[in-house]
């Protein structure tokens, strides 16, 4: 775990899966002594359900919102929501104004709040690069605490895009765009999916302007059948465009992580995607500690220099689709 301050001084704490693993999280929710706010995508860890009932026990007041179902109708949080609420745990869906709510964040005591990459599932633990930031900026807590109150009460939420965080739906596409906008040197870039023309032609902005642009994405795994056209396509774009493409092996890859001249990045929810951008509830936070993003950036130099070039098969021709490909896995879906 890396910790720095950001520029005002806020302090940030850089969580990466798998190396910190599940027990990061239990030392989050098992350090909460007054309240926890979870709202979350995928609830699917034992440790982290017994976490959560011990907290209750222990007098913290505990309220989750889970998102009720995929964009394919698969039912994940069904079990642990009837199970939290047989405990006496306040549990509701996730609001109904979003097609999915794909926000994965905790608000620990309205003191820290965590804004992640990762599904509180083993498989995110154990399996896939991921990231998470604990900031302790009393502005981006309290709007944390704000985004929460405004869905578990089905109500008008208008962020201030000031404080760091970004959001969707509305707002997220316009901050990422800017960010990546703002590079001169070097753009580094760790992403499953490429499934937005604006930001695929901010990309290439960024290269004609002379930054080196770097993407590592995960090929085929894990995209869907209705993604993987505008995907390889993209993917094929950049690397027309002198984008450096290469495809993670060693780990799945569910981050989504933008870095900057080596000076800010964006770690959230939101993958490089329409529907993110448009119609889900996600949640990315800004860092420019330095700390965090000498660590971001180291990780993705390892994860580069173990990955292999990639140049996406034609997305017409299914026959190349799974040439390298890891092998399936039907509970792994960029959704």
């Amino acid at each position: 775990m890396t910790t720095g301050c950001d520029s005002r001084g806020h302090r940030q704490r850089l969580l990466v899966m798998p190396d910190d693993g599940v027990e990061a999280v239990l030392a989050l929710i098992d350090a909460a002594t007054t309240g926890l706010l979870l709202k979350q995508f995928k609830l699917q860890s034992e440790p982290v359900q017994q976490a959560l009932l011990r907290a209750h026990d222990r007098g913290v007041g505990v309220r989750v919102m889970l998102n009720p179902h995929t964009s394919g109708g698969d039912r994940w949080n069904d079990a642990v929501f009837t199970q939290l609420q047989e405990h006496g745990i306040d549990v509701r869906w996730t609001s109904e104004a979003f097609a999915v709510t794909h926000e994965k964040s905790m608000v620990i005591d309205g003191r820290e709040a965590l804004i992640a990459t990762f599904n509180l599932a083993d498989k995110y633990f154990s399996e896939t690069r991921d990231y998470g930031i604990v900031t302790s900026s009393p502005a981006a807590v309290q709007q944390v605490i704000a985004g929460f109150e405004a869905d578990w009460q089905r109500a008008e939420f208008d962020p201030d895009l000031e404080v760091g965080l970004v959001w969707s739906s509305r707002h997220s596409r316009g901050q990422m765009a800017r960010l990546i906008d703002g590079a001169r040197d070097e753009l580094l870039v760790q992403h499953p999916k490429f499934v937005d023309a604006v930001i695929l032609d901010r990309l290439l902005q960024a290269r004609e302007r002379g930054a080196s642009v770097h993407v590592l994405c995960g090929g085929k795994h894990g995209i869907s059948d209705w993604d993987i056209y505008d995907t390889f396509s993209s993917l094929r774009l950049l690397e027309r465009g002198g984008v450096k493409v290469r495809r993670q092996k060693h780990l799945k890859l569910h981050a989504k992580l933008i870095v900057v001249d080596r000076r800010s990045a964006l770690i959230g929810s939101m993958n490089i995607d329409r529907s993110a951008f448009d119609l889900r509830r996600e949640l990315g936070i800004e860092t420019d500690a330095p700390e965090v993003i000498a660590r971001c950036c180291e990780l993705f130099h390892d994860d580069w220099h173990a990955a292999h070039p990639f140049s996406a098969p034609d997305p017409l021709d299914p026959a190349l689709h799974e040439e390298g490909e890891l092998p399936p896995d039907p509970h792994f879906i960029h959704d």
